[in-house]
């Protein structure tokens, strides 16, 4: 977290404490629907609303409650659900719990999305189906991002709703960091979507933006929702202040964060190609095959790096990789440094998934 950022959290909450007559500032008490509303948590769903552009806005305790608890009940028999390959494990596991059908298509590829609709309005027969369609802005894993204009095109053919989950679009795109969504100016097209506090804000919590009905439908009847304590008033503060940061620092860090990426795929020639991940995103992939090789190289790295191995099972075996994310607080000087020990770790890689002990270390 920003130094500044948490300054700006430590001084809002002293203010607040204060007014308070000093008495602690702990737990919401319950639930949204019992004791644990607040004219706080109120008035903090209606700026982010306003911010986001949307008629309404309703904060949950985190992005997997927010998507287990929208597509558990939002889909009704008869619905279907069309949702990206790659979408969040969040969104299936409230698949599994709704009542309509759900049926994936090929990531990021319009003409599978746009025949899965054609299937679905084939197959109606005594009435259209209600078709949501779900998808990430980027991706988590291959920092894909969607092609949300072609998306909004068939949604709007066939009048179906698009629901877009910007976890991490929120401060990387857009102006004052409001997503993937905003920068392509299409906030009228699409249904609703879902903001998280955890990643570019770095604090705790997610918010859904959309209709007001699509607000107190949620308030009522998400179950993640309904039966958890609510956000204590230090995390509303919290993201009350990350948000007021965003707006300030955002146009700076994305310029900066843009350079970031373009030095590290410069950097990123020397490799195979289909050893790189294409991704345009601060979300970067690097194949290093196999559960040993990945783990080994990461271990190298993460002396000096955050770098972490993704493994199979969580990605298909033989597509295992290192997943590195850029930060706006990180210096083009790190990103060189970073790719000269990754280039001198894949030189050392040997066939059993071992890294070969360097010659200066041997002596």
């Amino acid at each position: 977290m920003s130094p500044e950022l948490a300054r700006d959290i430590e001084q809002e909450l002293a203010a607040l404490k204060e007014a308070e007559g000093g008495g602690p500032l702990i737990g919401s008490t319950g639930s949204r629907l019992l004791s644990g509303n607040s004219a706080f948590s109120e008035e903090l769903e209606q700026e982010l609303a306003q911010f986001h552009r949307a008629e309404a806005a309703l904060l949950f305790n985190s992005g997997f409650d927010l998507n287990l608890g929208f597509f558990a009940c939002v889909p009704q028999p008869g619905d279907v659900v069309l949702y990206d390959e790659l979408i969040h494990q969040s969104v299936r596991e409230g698949m599994k719990l709704c009542r309509g059908r759900a049926i994936q298509f090929r990531h990021n590829d319009i003409s599978a999305l746009r025949q899965a609709v054609a299937d679905v309005l084939a197959g109606a027969y005594d009435r259209r189906p209600n078709i949501i369609i779900a998808v990430e802005s980027v991706y988590s894993m291959d920092g894909h991002c969607a092609p949300l204009a072609e998306f909004c095109d068939i949604a709007e053919s066939a009048g179906a709703s698009l629901v877009v989950d910007e976890a991490h679009g929120t401060g990387v795109y857009g102006p004052e960091g409001r997503g993937l969504v905003s920068e392509l100016g299409l906030e009228s097209r699409v249904f609703c979507r879902v903001h998280t506090f955890g990643k570019a804000l770095g604090v705790h919590g997610a918010v859904v933006v959309g209709p007001r009905v699509l607000c107190d439908y949620l308030l009522n009847y998400a179950w993640s929702l309904v039966y958890s304590t609510s956000l204590p008033l230090h995390s509303l503060v919290a993201v009350r202040c990350a948000y007021s940061f965003m707006r300030r620092e955002a146009s700076k860090r994305q310029l900066h964060l843009q350079r970031l990426i373009q030095t590290f795929q410069k950097r990123l020639t020397s490799l195979p190609p289909d050893q790189v991940l294409q991704s345009s995103s601060p979300i970067q992939g690097l194949i290093v095959p196999g559960n040993s090789a990945v783990m080994a190289v990461a271990k190298n790295l993460r002396e000096r790096f955050d770098v972490l191995p993704i493994r199979s099972p969580t990605v298909p075996a033989g597509k295992e990789r290192l997943r590195i994310i850029l930060h706006a607080h990180n210096t083009e000087e790190q990103v060189h440094a970073l790719m000269n020990t990754l280039d001198s770790c894949l030189q050392r890689l040997q066939p059993d998934g071992q890294l070969q002990t360097p010659p200066a270390a041997r002596l």
